[in-house]
């Protein structure tokens, strides 16, 4: 089994209506035999990112197309969870409270990514203000989805990731939408 992204854009940014689309992405999973991870809504209700665990993209392409609500679709994606443990982060279905987006300088390669995330993690810890939650790396190694929680809002997010000097190239504050 591996794990797929979706970033949907819904057609109304409100509330209820990315509910709605929410329902929509958990029958769709379930219908292509999938099934859903975790769902995290941007605080605008502007943006929906999924991750479904499939036995491969064959299977959901074409599921989430066409989906009710939906403006704009993109994945099926392969990501790699880092950071956390699936089956745990399956029983738990933490939310977060922040997603930063970083798309990757070309030429960077899942090993150097790795090694690197590695050794910059002990540095969250002069920035105790910030729990670093999970990634999701694309495996076409384009970007990865960094979730967070902090106490003191984005500014700590942004200080979190100063102390690992990573980019940030989007940075959400989550409406605790997670299914």
């Amino acid at each position: 089994m591996s794990l797929f992204l979706f970033e949907f854009v819904p057609a109304t940014a409100e509330r209820d209506a990315v509910t709605a689309l929410l329902g929509e992405v958990d029958r769709a999973s379930a219908a292509a035999g999938a099934t859903l991870i975790e769902s995290q809504v941007t605080g605008g209700h502007d943006r929906v990112f999924s991750v479904v665990e499939a036995d491969s993209a064959d299977g959901l392409a074409g599921r989430f197309d066409a989906l009710p609500g939906v403006a704009e679709v993109a994945g099926p994606d392969e990501v790699r969870l880092v950071g956390a443990d699936l089956d745990e982060l399956k029983k738990t279905k933490p939310a977060a409270g922040y997603l930063v987006e970083w798309d990757f300088p070309d030429g960077l390669d899942m090993d150097t990514y790795l090694a690197r995330k590695k050794a910059k993690a002990p540095l969250y810890a002069d920035v105790p203000e910030v729990s670093f939650l999970r990634t999701y790396v694309r495996e076409d190694m384009t970007k990865c989805l960094c979730f967070y929680d902090a106490e003191g809002g984005e500014e700590d997010v942004v200080r979190g990731r100063k102390a690992v000097d990573t980019p940030i190239d989007r940075l959400h504050t989550l409406a605790g939408g997670d299914r």
